[in-house]
């Protein structure tokens, strides 16, 4: 149940896309009841938690990264969305009024993820649980820095 993220990683086409599409409302949970720094403290329990259900749903498979394991698009989606939260609450704005951003957080994300850029790439091909976990760790990252960067350009610029 961790590492599919409740079953989403069953589903079908894209089971990753499923996982990322999963963890928003999640994390918009996890907001809601915690606010930014709960959100936060979640990405780093659901990290440790994916790395051991990963570990383990993957021990004597050959396969060390079966789409089925969706914990780490959570994790990834989670990063890019704290921008989002951190800007929110700074600014006590409803964070469900920046819906642009969490649209841009999750397709920054899914691109970064499948596109596999760099040190994304890097990390997807250490064949293990670590790996399986950081290269959407980095997906996260690149997508939350364009997600502040095309706030900036929006409110700095556009507004």
């Amino acid at each position: 149940m961790i590492a599919t993220v409740g079953g989403s990683g069953y589903l079908r086409p894209a089971p990753g896309t499923w996982g990322s599409l999963a963890s928003l409302p999640l994390a918009g949970l996890v907001y809601a009841v915690a606010g930014p720094w709960g959100v936060l403290i979640g990405v780093v329990l659901a990290f440790g938690l994916g790395l051991w259900a990963t570990a383990e749903m993957t021990r004597g498979m050959a396969d060390h990264d079966p789409s089925e394991i969706v914990i780490d698009e959570l994790v990834g989606q989670w990063i890019a969305l704290l921008p989002i939260f951190f800007g929110a609450a700074s600014a006590g704005a409803a964070v469900l009024a920046l819906w642009p951003g969490w649209v841009a957080a999750f397709v920054l994300f899914r691109l970064f993820d499948i596109w596999k850029p760099g040190p994304v790439g890097w990390a997807d091909r250490r064949g293990d649980a670590l790996g399986v976990m950081m290269d959407d760790v980095i997906a996260g990252v690149f997508a939350a820095i364009g997600v502040t960067i095309l706030a900036g350009i929006w409110h700095g610029v556009v507004l």
